[in-house]
């Protein structure tokens, strides 16, 4: 009723509170906090987590934006993002910030650079984000480059209930990080990669010094980490649950001390060119719990690793192998005869890795629920025929560069694997229409279908997809076979389709545009880049119908204009960004649009 306030009298605060928090869109908190003066007080109290955007000042507001959201529990801070906030004097900033207003879709506050302060957060801002938020559990500081020991030792000595610190590009030393470890006596989950200014000295200090509840440790070039700090975490880190390391420097010793003394462990992810068989051998002993083993790029591993993993970790359920030059189908096959929970498998050039290491797959591992084979040039069609025969609950499938599977094999998959909703294929030229015929026929859950640069893939395969398939994303990108028939049958057969990649079809028109302006409403993403036969009207079309557009990638259509470009800033009014050459923009429609245009400069 018009001026009648019938649920405030009658909701207390913790219920509306509770009712903000189960709001999954941002938007729609926002827009309940406009509300009414309780409402905005109220959502406020609703909100955990603070992106903040590093293009200027965050130092100065920090402590506004802790007495704004008092239950902040989660801070971000990535120095990597430009985000800017659309208003201009700073009287109009502090009103935004007041009211809790963001960029639509994120949790980001955006600071611009308007001579407020430095564009980097420091020490004190640090030491701000320790003070002001009271009930801060996680912290994430991605590339403060202006960070220093003094900063992290005051803020570690203001947040001492921090259960999560992320330092990725921080150029902190020993003497902050055993600050934290002095403090920080509940941390839980430690990110080091790229700390360049951390030695063994500190990282030992802080296994000693909150090692007991220390689950998660991340370590990636720091070419002073040696050895010695494994060990410390060996010693005194008995909870650790997951370990990634990528590094030149640490050896096998480091890694015994960690298999054998934290036999918790159940992620291990490891880009250690000098570890040999001997510390995977170790891991395969002593580390029964491990679920999740990821290898990459190691030289000097064998078969024998993979022997005594599928030995000793009968829980494996995600294996990644990724430019292991010596692993071989023997060692795949005793992972899949002994590790018959795996459910996720991605090979990555692992050239000696072929079709009898799948068999085995197909036959032991029941569970598969997602495949990827990207560069396996070993690997023919009865690979995937026993995958299709025994992996029934098989849902993610991805092929790269994968010349020895064709139309054979995705029919064995089509046929055997029928719960498939994700299907992306890349440059696998021997994969043509009566593969992906068959998977329209056959796999109606699928969802996300991605067919990049498949040369004998036509509108007969796109035909039977739109006829047998509801997609929500699609990319046949480079498939010069497809035209118009094709596309407007994913059109007719698609209503939720929100992501499109149509760029590089030469065949493709305004036609194909108009029917997905009709049978698409909820397209959001769109790349036409390289479609020469689309013009100003095609683009009209989308810009009308297609109300939710979001991003739309158009360049080299020639026959696309500074029209087509204008009436899509004019009609599009939730588009985030558009990508065009700048010749096409004219001023006015640059004015218009903002900061949205994205500009792919062309000599002419």
């Amino acid at each position: 009723m018009k001026r009648s306030d019938l649920m405030n009298g009658v909701l207390p605060d913790e219920l509306i509170v509770e009712i903000f928090r189960r709001l999954d869109a941002k938007p729609s908190r926002d827009a309940c906090s406009l509300v009414c003066k309780r409402w905005l007080s109220l959502e406020r109290l609703s909100r955990d987590t603070i992106h903040i955007g590093a293009s200027a000042s965050p130092d100065k507001l920090v402590e506004l934006l802790g007495r704004l959201f008092p239950n902040i529990q989660y801070v971000f801070v990535d120095e990597r993002i430009s985000a800017t906030l659309p208003v201009q004097c700073g009287k109009r900033r502090r009103r935004s910030l007041t009211r809790g207003r963001w960029d639509e879709g994120s949790d980001q506050i955006a600071f611009g650079d308007d001579g407020m302060g430095a564009s980097c957060l420091s020490n004190y801002g640090l030491e701000a984000v320790g003070g002001s938020f009271v009930k801060l559990e996680k912290l994430s500081l991605i590339w403060c480059s202006s960070l220093t020991d003094a900063g992290l030792k005051s803020f570690a000595e203001k947040c001492r209930s921090l259960k999560s610190l992320d330092l990725q590009g921080c150029y902190i030393g020993d003497e902050g990080l055993a600050a934290v470890g002095e403090c920080c006596s509940s941390l839980q989950d430690l990110n080091l990669r790229f700390c360049e200014g951390l030695t063994d000295r500190g990282l030992v200090q802080l296994a000693i010094g909150c090692g007991k509840t220390l689950k998660s440790i991340g370590v990636a070039a720091c070419a002073k980490i040696t050895d010695i700090s494994l060990e410390a975490v060996g010693s005194h880190c008995r909870s650790l649950e997951s370990l990634s390391l990528d590094s030149e420097i640490i050896n096998d010793k480091g890694l015994l001390a960690v298999a054998k003394r934290c036999s918790t462990l159940k992620v291990l992810k490891l880009q250690c060119l000098n570890i040999t068989d001997e510390a995977l051998q170790a891991v395969g002993i002593y580390c029964s719990s491990l679920v999740v083993l990821a290898l990459y790029s190691f030289q000097k591993l064998t078969d024998r690793s993979l022997f005594a993993i599928g030995r000793g970790c009968k829980k494996l359920t995600n294996l990644t192998l990724s430019d292991c030059y010596l692993l071989s189908n023997m060692g795949l096959d005793s992972i899949a005869v002994g590790c018959s929970e795996l459910m996720h498998i991605e090979i990555n050039g692992c050239h000696n890795i072929g079709t009898d290491g799948f068999k085995s797959v197909g036959k032991f591992c029941a569970r598969l629920s997602e495949l990827a084979l990207l560069y396996c040039q070993r690997i023919e069609s009865g690979a995937l025929s026993e995958i299709g025969k025994g992996c029934k609950f098989l849902q993610a499938l991805h092929l790269v560069d994968c010349s020895g599977i064709g139309d054979d094999s995705m029919c064995s998959i089509a046929m055997g694997c029928r719960n498939l909703k994700k299907l992306h294929i890349r440059r696998c030229y021997e994969v043509g229409n009566k593969g992906i015929v068959a998977i329209g026929e056959n796999c109606k859950f699928l969802t996300d279908l991605t067919l990049r640069f498949c040369d004998r893939i036509g509108d007969e395969a796109l035909i039977s997809i739109g006829q047998g398939c509801s997609l929500h994303q699609l990319n046949v990108s480079g498939c010069h076979q497809i035209g118009d028939a094709g596309i407007i049958a994913i059109a007719r057969g698609s209503p939720e389709l929100n992501s499109l990649d149509i760029s590089v079809l030469q065949n493709l028109g305004d036609n194909a545009m108009m029917e997905l302006s009709e049978g698409c409403p909820l397209l959001k993403n769109i790349v036409i880049s390289h479609c020469r036969q689309i013009t100003d009207m095609g683009v009209g079309y989308l810009s009308r119908r297609c109300t939710l557009l979001e991003s739309c990638h158009m360049v080299y259509c020639p026959r696309i204009t500074e029209v087509g470009v204008a009436t899509t800033v004019a009609m599009c009014t939730r588009m985030k960004k558009i990508l065009v050459e700048k010749w096409k923009v004219s001023s006015r429609t640059k004015r218009r649009a903002g900061s949205i245009i994205s500009y792919l400069c062309v000599d002419l």
